[in-house]
This record gives C-alpha cells, sequence and structure tokens, in this order.
C-alpha cells in the first residue's frame, strides 16, 4: 500500500509551479536513488584500478557508505512505490566509466572526480532540505541531513588525499561537476 501524505493545510496550499507533495517526494527519491547508485559505480570504478592503492581503503569506506544510502532510497522507493529513472542502465555504465577513467589518471585525479561529484551533491541535498521545510517529513529530512554530512565527509577525504594538486584539477572538476548537474536534472524528469 502506498504511503500518502496529508493535504498540505490551506495556508500551505500550492502556490502555481510549487509541486504536488507526493510528486516532490517521488522526485527526491528517484533522483536521490540515481544519485547513489552512480556514486557507488564511481566508486567500484575507482576500486577497480586503485583497490590496491595507498587510497584503496579511503574509497572502500566512501563506497560503503554509499551503500547504506542506496540501501535506504531503494527502501523508499519499494514503501512509495516510485519507479527508478529509465536512465538507470546508462548510470551503471557511466558511473563506472567515470571512476575507472579517473582513477586511471592517478589518485590525485580520482579523488579529484570525488570533490567534484560531492560538492553538486552536498548542494542538491541543501535543496532538497529546503523544499522539505514546513512539510511533514522529519525522517526524510534526517536521512538527507545524515547522508549529506556522509558526502560532506567524501569531499573532505578527496580534498586531504590531494585531489586539488590533480593535472587539469580546475578543467576536471568543471567537466565533472556539469556532468553530475545533468545527471540530477535528467534524474528526476526520465
Amino acid at each position: 500500500m502506498r504511503k500518502k501524505s496529508p493535504p498540505p493545510p490551506a495556508a500551505k496550499r500550492r502556490l502555481p509551479g510549487e509541486k504536488d507533495h507526493d510528486a516532490l517526494l517521488a522526485r527526491i527519491i528517484r533522483v536521490n536513488h540515481a544519485g547513489e547508485f552512480g556514486a557507488q559505480r564511481i566508486y567500484a570504478g575507482q576500486l577497480s584500478v586503485l583497490g590496491n592503492s595507498k587510497v584503496g581503503p579511503a574509497i572502500r569506506h566512501m563506497a560503503r557508505q554509499e551503500d547504506e544510502h542506496l540501501a535506504a532510497f531503494e527502501k523508499l522507493m519499494a514503501d512509495y512505490q516510485v519507479r527508478p529513472t529509465a536512465l538507470h542502465p546508462l548510470w551503471r555504465v557511466a558511473g563506472f566509466a567515470l571512476g575507472a577513467a579517473t582513477a586511471r589518471l592517478g589518485e590525485k585525479a580520482a579523488m579529484a572526480c570525488t570533490v567534484a561529484v560531492e560538492e553538486v551533491i552536498d548542494a542538491h541535498y541543501g535543496q532538497q532540505l529546503a523544499a522539505l521545510e514546513g512539510r511533514n517529513e522529519p525522517e526524510l529530512r534526517r536521512m538527507i541531513a545524515k547522508f549529506r554530512a556522509d558526502e560532506k565527509e567524501h569531499e573532505m577525504s578527496g580534498r586531504a588525499h590531494g585531489a586539488t594538486e590533480a593535472k587539469g584539477y580546475l578543467l576536471l572538476r568543471a567537466l565533472i561537476r556539469a556532468g553530475s548537474k545533468t545527471a540530477i536534472w535528467l534524474s528526476e524528469r526520465i
């Protein structure tokens, strides 16, 4: 049985252009599931190249947290009967390829990838928390806040492992950030 949220009180009714509560929840759950799946695939790609390197333990730690995040959103997808993004097969391949390609450029480039992706996710989760403000979704808000803190930890770990010292860091970061923002936009809609 699908969990439905109660309608908003009269003072909280939607304005033109605002998202219906159930549509907003579905969009958040779908895009977060896609993002956590993509992150899991990025770390799998990085581990395929750097698993035995000095950054291997840090990548494995981040990957385990992404596994927990993905499992939580998979449960929410089932609870709320939200379909996954139709782009799921593409994210499977693209995430792994991004992780492996940046890892082949070296440990610092792999960490630059982590920093770029996690910066975008931090901002995205912040936007979601703002969108959920005043809505009766305390558990989802707590989950997103906790996962946001984990993602910030990943970003800081990437910086600590020399991300900003990667050759072509600014270009690499800009490209990965643009790709991450595009993936979010597409996963919310498709």
